[in-house]
């Protein structure tokens, strides 16, 4: 009996092809057409079709066939006699609860894991491995002991008892409950509808078009509607040009191997399928690739094969065809033949950003011509959304059919930042990040509420961690106004159902995920809309609820949990979503453009435009990195009878060949990098490359590269910046400054400018690690602590009272209990090291004071104005000898006495200078002896300590003398009203530190010559 077996031919739009065929063999009676089935592979195919049939017959309504997805049987029941008497399917989620939850009885043997999160990952990893085998129809249970060389009987038996869960202990669950695993159920239909059909051939059409599939029942459906009186198979692209010996040897990754699986399992071979309809479609001519624009870029004639004996898209099929043989046939290579790739494109974009600036305006470019129709296909999503992202610059919008992952939209991610503020004790980055999401309200405008937020930032989060939770966070703020407070207490009680959970150890999965729920919607309620109405509308929200809907219930499954796994628990639910959501229209009015689509491969399939983009032709982007699976190496796949990898790669492989003759135009893209290393080209590529570079052509290079790296330069090209020059009016220049800023003021006075003229301080860094500033300010605390209470008299315990000074410094700091761990041994190595040191000094002079933390000024009068020099002394002592002795303490490095004598680090002398002239009060009026550095660092040297000038009282004062008449030349200078405050003037003495560095700019003049600077 012949077979109906059917193809279109390359470049022919297929599924207007089909919705010809259609209608011209069932005539102009409405019911007749409506009499029918079709068979798509995919829902979107299925939505295309129809859609097919009212392009091809604009002018009047028909009444359409039943055009059904092969995914979907279970949605839409086919057969025609009786029901299938088939248990239901499992819940997806369901099956991973129950999975996880066998894992976690494993109690950790052979390496499994403890943890909820970690075993949900895993459990989906079993469901792939038992759909594989469902779809391939193979007994995991008979096949997996024999899996194994026996040389690694032994690793493999460990590997196999965790599969018992696979093959005994989830079989086991299925029909204790009365469920079907969903890929089984599938087949289960797929093989029902076959042998109803065989046993009764049904008396109205039925065609499967589109399918590649090779699965069995899939084959087998086909091979039964195939033999049907009124059944028809349409199979897509199909290379009837391949020499025979080239097709029986093809590898799984080839692009017809699909194909070539679904013919055999249909008994048939490429000489029983036919052309789809008698005649070339008349009404709808094919698209023919020649076919350009006048805004579409011409390539050099010289680079453009001729082609004037066959249609131009078959010309490029067969050139396709050519350079994707199976490596066993490359050495047709060798023979002579005319390549033709009229309409084909590279584009070579330096960077993913770059490629996507430039997918984009050819998409722009297209839509020029009323009526023509352009699309980017890709299975890279970041590249879609960079493409739709851009698309908006031109007037254009266009979303992401292949859809967006449920994981990264608003409403998901609202929640996971929920869970990780509440797994984290409210700690300062989880918590900031879920304030100022557009979803967070408190009951309030979100405006209000995000400016409550930056108020806590300012107050609470920025510098070294508060305490965890909320008590920590009251404490924090215990200084600030009540509009804080009160910001606070609503976070709280909007919280409460959340932080109920904090004190617990363990918490069910299913109640704490409620609470997480209730949470959101406390928060995300606002003085207007309830929090329920916001976050879970749009498509997004309401698949988001769905899926929510199903955890709770299956959560019940699993055991209690400790709190900080929710996080990772609830990113493991939501992985692999995906939601047909609106994404580039939020915040934005306006539709979809009629004319651009952005698809990936399976949404590609069957379709076809006018110019099509193929974005993203990396390897293991397009085609993706074939994965055997944590589970099976290939060897034991094939011995187990499970496809190879490389048939993901066939597939994929499949797709690009389709995409290449969907259009008169297409265009092959490629970046040069990504992520930051060399881009491999998608093999194809490199394979079309090779073949006409045999022949000394190469594909034209499109222009769109170019336009958008001459789109955001800037007229005449771009010009180095030159550093800041900033020249206030005299007046609000400063007029008081500490003596620790006039070193700044000597290295950087463009820091100066901007702290005191444009009254600029940097904030802190979120949840600030421990710095030098922090520990130093402990240190000091702790040894003005120890001297306030002691001053010249020497205690019994030293040691002891010192460590405890130290001790009382670190409790009044309120710092976490990591940093306390971290620094109470190195507090108590300086304590020790001081006591040491000190003893040792009160040998050598006798003290009649000591002055800690000594606030003092001094008003120095020039000729413009009056100045006020104002210092902090760490430690100023008074010998009995009636001189000073004046300390400075460095938990960092001290600056060298070469520093202090130049003038470059003048604050010891200039505290000295402040002394003599009664800066620091009468008492202590006198002349200085001694300047000194204590380097305090805690570390395996406790402490060090530095004299400057040591025995030399003559170049202690020069260096004093230095400082101050210094002090004095700076107040002159910059009283004059040209003298500028300069971005780091001399390369030499740049500070090691500055906070204005990016104010600055230094990073864009500094490696170039600056000629106002010469």
């Amino acid at each position: 009996m012949a077979l109906n077996l059917f193809t279109i031919p390359p470049g022919v739009p297929f599924l207007e092809a089909l919705a010809e065929g259609w209608l011209r063999q069932r005539g102009d009676d409405p019911l007749e057409i409506a009499n029918g089935l079709i068979l798509t592979p995919t829902r979107r195919a299925a939505r295309s079709l129809a859609e097919a049939f009212l392009r091809v017959s604009p002018e009047r309504g028909l009444l359409l066939p039943r055009i059904v997805a092969l995914g979907a049987l279970d949605e839409t029941p086919l057969a025609l006699e009786g029901a299938l008497e088939l248990p239901p399917p499992v819940d997806p989620l369901r099956r991973l609860a129950v999975l996880s939850h066998l894992i976690l009885r494993m109690n950790g043997a052979g390496g499994a894991p403890r943890t909820a999160d970690r075993a949900w990952m895993l459990a989906s990893e079993l469901a792939t491995l038992m759909d594989e085998a469902d779809r391939a129809e193979i007994d995991l249970a008979a096949r997996l002991p024999d899996a194994a060389d026996p040389a690694y009987a032994a690793h493999w038996a460990r590997t196999l008892e965790f599969l018992r869960i696979v093959t005994y202990g989830w079989p086991a669950w299925l029909e204790e409950n009365g469920v079907m695993n969903p890929a089984a159920r599938q087949v289960a239909l797929l093989n029902a509808q076959a042998a109803a059909w065989e046993a009764r051939p049904p008396e109205h059409p039925i065609v499967i078009a589109g399918t590649t599939a090779g699965i069995p029942s899939v084959a087998r459906l086909a091979r039964v509607v195939a033999r049907l009186p009124f059944g028809r198979v349409v199979l897509p692209v199909l290379d009837l040009l391949m020499a025979e010996d080239a097709w029986t040897t093809m590898e799984d990754s080839h692009p017809q191997s699909g194909l070539a699986s679904l013919l055999a399992g249909l008994d048939a071979t490429r000489q029983d399928v036919r052309p789809w309809g008698s005649d070339a479609f008349p009404g709808h001519p094919p698209a023919r690739p020649g076919d350009q624009s006048p805004h579409s870029p011409t390539p050099d004639d010289d680079s453009v094969a001729p082609s004037p004996n066959r249609h131009p898209m078959d010309e490029r099929f067969a050139t396709l065809s050519r350079a994707l043989l199976p490596a066993s046939a490359l050495s047709a290579w060798q023979e002579t033949q005319v390549l033709t790739y009229d309409g084909l494109w590279r584009l070579k974009p330096r960077d993913p950003q770059e490629e996507a600036e430039a997918i984009a305006m050819v998409l722009r470019q297209t839509v020029e011509t009323p009526g023509r129709t352009a699309a980017l296909v890709t299975p890279d999503r970041e590249l879609a959304g960079r493409v739709s992202a851009a698309l908006p610059r031109y007037g254009i919008i266009a979303d992401d059919s292949a859809g967006e992952k449920l994981i990264e939209t608003p409403p998901a991610v609202f929640l996971r930042l929920l869970a990780s503020a509440v797994s984290e004790e409210l700690a300062p980055v989880p918590l900031l990040a879920l304030l100022k999401h557009p979803l967070a309200a408190a009951g309030l405008p979100p405006a209000v509420c995000r400016q409550s937020a930056r108020a806590l930032e300012i107050a609470a989060l920025r510098g070294p961690r508060p305490l965890p939770g909320v008590s920590g966070l009251r404490r924090a703020i215990e200084k600030s106004g009540d509009d804080l407070k009160t910001f606070l207490s609503r976070v709280e009680a909007c919280l409460e159902p959340a932080l109920r959970f904090e004190s617990s150890l363990e918490a069910a999965p299913a109640e704490a995920l409620s609470a997480l729920i209730a949470a959101a919607e406390n928060l995300a309620a606002t003085d207007i809309d309830p929090g329920a109405t916001r976050l879970w509308s749009e498509a997004e929200g309401d698949a988001l609820a769905t899926l929510l809907t199903a955890a709770l219930a299956a959560l019940r499954d699993l055991p209690d949990q400790r709190r900080e796994v929710m996080p990772g628990l609830l990113d493991a639910l939501l992985q692999g979503a995906v939601v047909r959501s609106r994404r580039a229209l939020r915040g934005r009015d306006g539709a979809e453009h009629p004319r651009v689509f952005i698809w990936g491969p399976l949404e590609a399939r069957l379709q076809s435009v006018d110019v099509m983009v193929l974005g993203g032709l990396v390897e293991t982007v397009w085609p993706p990195a074939p994965e055997p699976g944590p589970w099976l190496s290939r060897p034991m796949r094939a011995t187990v009878g499970l496809p190879s990898p490389e048939v993901e790669i066939g597939s994929a492989a499949h797709d690009f060949l389709a995409a290449t003759v969907a259009a008169p135009e297409v265009i092959l893209s490629c970046p040069d990098r990504r992520d930051g290393a060399p881009a491999v080209p998608a093999r194809w590529l490199t394979r079309l490359d090779a073949l006409l570079a045999g022949a000394g052509v190469t594909l034209p290079h499109h222009p769109a590269v170019d336009w958008a790296r001459s789109l955001d330069l800037p007229r005449g090209g771009p010009k180095p910046v030159s550093p800041p020059r900033p020249c206030p009016p005299v007046a609000v220049r400063p007029s008081r400054m500490s003596v620790t800023e006039i070193e700044t003021w000597l290295r950087d006075p463009y820091a100066i400018y901007a702290k005191h003229v444009l009254r600029l301080a940097k904030l802190k860094d979120l949840d600030q690690e421990t710095d030098a500033a922090d520990y130093g300010t402990l240190v000091h605390s702790g040894l003005h602590i120890f001297f306030r209470e002691h001053g010249i008299v020497w205690p019994q315990d030293a040691s002891g009272e010192m460590r405890r000074a130290m001790r009382r410094a670190l409790a009044e700091s309120f710092a976490r209990a990591a940093l306390v761990a971290w620094w109470e041994p190195r507090l108590d190595r300086i304590a020790d090291w001081v006591v040491a040191t000190e003893q040792r000094r009160r040998t050598d002079f006798a003290l009649s004071a000591i002055h800690t933390e000594i606030p003092g000024y001094v008003e120095i009068q020039r000729p413009g104005r009056r100045f006020r020099l104002t210092a902090r002394a760490d430690r100023i002592e008074r010998r009995t000898d009636g001189r000073l002795a004046i300390l400075d303490y460095k938990t960092g490095s001290v600056p060298s006495q070469k520093s202090v004598a130049s003038g470059l680090a003048p604050q010891l002398p200039l505290e000295s200078a402040m002394a003599a002239a009664c800066g620091f009060g009468p008492e202590l009026q006198r002349g200085t002896a001694e300047l000194a550095y204590w380097q305090l660092t805690g570390g395996f040297e406790p402490g060090k300590a530095t004299p400057l000038f040591k025995g030399n009282d003559g170049e202690l004062q020069a260096a004093i003398d230095r400082a101050i008449h210094g002090v004095e030349r700076l107040i002159d200078q910059y009283d004059e009203p040209t003298r500028c405050y300069l971005a780091q003037p001399d390369p030499s003495w740049t500070p090691r530190f500055s906070d204005y560095a990016q104010l600055e700019r230094v990073a864009e003049w500094s490696s170039a010559a600056d000629d106002d600077n010469a």
